[in-house]
């Protein structure tokens, strides 16, 4: 048919089966004999039921071999579900070692670091404690001979000052360590309590040591102002009001200590108090989860029996009825018994069982596969949690690490000295807040409460400054940032807004002299109609070449 179209006019293709193919025609041959055909069709007939046999056949080891193949892979799918179930409990068991390894090494590091520290503390106590003694005998030493060596006056005033200097560096440094034992308060719970309390006891200690040493000062410098215009009974007579009045402190500070102790061990009562507590309360908790467990074990019995009891028809009016008037529990176990016998005698009657049971097996199949899918996502789930902690972690303790040490380089530009640090106030840095200690040059301040309005504003702009400057965007907006600032205060803060103009473009509003110097280019806003305003630009390249060439 296809190579027709290529025949001359008048072409025939002819075929073994005697059909003729024409250019425009085509002619069929059959044979002439009815009996030929009818044994041709018979013929065709019993191939084909022959072939529909060998089809069947070939159908039928096709579902043989699906049937197979559905064993299989329901097996494979089991033993996949038992993989990953064995896959996610070995990872989760990994993961909970991992976990308790890192525990246990910062534990161990944190354990060793305190007893370094806590070694350190106590020798530094006990040498503290050995100084202020003899600092004392001194003190006690120079005040009664000053009636008697009035000539040496000069000289111990020097040694006081020295005293007081020395006392002052110390003092400095336990500072320093206090700031440093401030990170590592919540260690631990009565242990950093007790260290916490002690710590304080020793600063009050020497804050009065270094009190007590400034009064003697002053009043060795008003004993000799006074030995100087009156006789020497006057000057022994202030010697007796000083030394009284030390006495009097030192009482009123034993008492204090006293006091303290007592607190303390107050504290320390109520903690045993409450452990006490705590252990007298486990057997109750016992034995309130032992009864919440009877009750959910009776309450489940009569669930079953109710069920049991509708599934019956049971008349449950009757049933109460016969219970409440008076029925035998033998007779109703032997009647129950007998019920129990004829049941049995009736043998399995759910013809249907074997097939609910293999629809219940499927369906628990896809439900078991469904829960190890679940529990593969969570425990994918809490890896992706717990590897964006680590990294949050990270990203946070770098972060804050550069705007620590943005800050204390521009906390210094800004005051023309002095020092300023984050400190952060917890142990768990997603959970810890972040605490600004500044100290100005010349000021020994412990928080910022303490420093002035203009101070504050310096110590924001320097914190807001140390965030930008991680980060810096193109443009940067200021609305009179300026404004509680004196002039040297200005020209600082004008100094470091220029050295950050040359990677950020500084739009400003100010009504300072000072910081309208630095602009390039300066936007007035007049109102010299009421209600309508003016804009009154100037470069200030520009004027300035006007005003050299005029």
């Amino acid at each position: 048919m296809a190579a027709r179209a290529e025949l001359p006019p008048g072409g025939l293709i002819l075929l073994k089966s005697g059909h003729a193919v024409g250019r425009d025609s085509v002619s069929f041959y059959a044979p002439d004999s009815e009996r030929s055909g009818l044994l041709a069709r018979a013929q065709e007939i019993e191939n084909l039921v022959q072939e529909e046999r060998a089809q069947r056949l070939i159908c039928d080891e096709a579902r043989a071999a699906l049937s197979r193949a559905e064993v299989a892979c329901a097996d494979a799918a089991r033993r996949l579900v038992d993989l990953r179930s064995a896959a996610a409990a070995h990872q989760a068991r990994i993961h909970e070692l991992q976990v308790e390894l890192l525990r246990l090494t910062q534990l161990a590091e944190q354990v060793n670091q305190r007893g370094r520290q806590i070694a350190g503390d106590l020798a530094e106590v006990d040498a503290r404690l050995d100084e202020l003694q003899l600092r004392r005998g001194q003190a006690q030493a120079r005040f009664e001979a000053l009636d008697t060596e009035l000539a040496r006056t000069q000289e111990r005033h020097a040694e006081l000052d020295e005293a007081v200097l020395l006392a002052q560096r110390r003092l400095g440094e336990s500072r320093e360590v206090q700031r440093g034992l401030e990170r590592q308060l919540q260690e631990a719970e009565f242990q950093a309590r007790s260290l916490q309390a002690r710590r304080g006891e020793l600063a009050r200690a020497i804050q009065t040591a270094v009190e007590q040493e400034e009064s003697i000062r002053l009043e060795a410098q008003s004993a000799a102002q006074e030995l100087d215009r009156f006789s020497d009974a006057a000057a022994q007579q202030a010697l007796q009001e000083a030394l009284s009045l030390r006495l009097e402190r030192e009482r009123t500070l034993a008492l204090a200590r006293s006091a303290y102790d007592e607190l303390t061990a107050q504290l320390r009562a109520c903690d045993e108090r409450r452990l006490q507590i705590e252990r007298d309360m486990e057997p109750m908790r016992e034995r309130m989860t032992e009864l919440q467990l009877k009750e959910q074990a009776a309450r489940l019995g009569f669930e079953q029996y109710t069920q049991l009891l509708s599934d019956a028809q049971a008349d449950l009016a009757a049933l109460e009825e016969s219970v409440t008037g008076g029925a035998r529990l033998s007779g109703l176990q032997s009647e129950i018994d007998r019920i129990h016998r004829d049941i049995a005698s009736l043998g399995a009657v759910n013809l249907a069982a074997i097939d609910e049971l293999g629809s219940a097996s499927q369906r628990k199949a896809f439900l078991d596969a469904q829960s190890a899918d679940l529990n593969e996502a969570v425990t994918t789930l809490v890896e992706a949690i717990r590897q964006i902690d680590l990294e949050t972690r990270v990203l946070l303790s770098d972060t804050f690490d550069a705007v620590n040490e943005h800050f204390a380089r521009m906390f210094p530009e800004l005051f023309g000295g002095g020092n300023a640090r984050l400190v952060m106030t917890g142990g768990e840095i997603l959970d810890s807040g972040v605490q600004v200690f500044a100290q100005p040059p010349g000021k020994k301040n412990q928080t910022i409460a303490l420093l002035s309005g203009g101070e504050k504003a310096l110590t924001a702009i320097a914190l807001v400054f140390a965030i930008f400057a991680l980060n810096p965007a193109p443009f940067c907006l200021l609305d009179e940032v300026d404004a509680p600032l004196d002039d040297a205060n200005t020209e600082r803060y004008c100094r470091l807004v220029l050295s950050m103009s040359r990677e950020t473009q500084f739009l400003f509003i100010s009504h300072n002299k000072i910081a309208m110097e630095m602009a390039a280019q300066l936007i007035g806003v007049t109102m010299q109609e009421q209600g309508v305003s003016r804009i009154v630009a100037v470069d200030m390249d520009v004027a300035a070449s006007m005003t050299e060439l005029a």
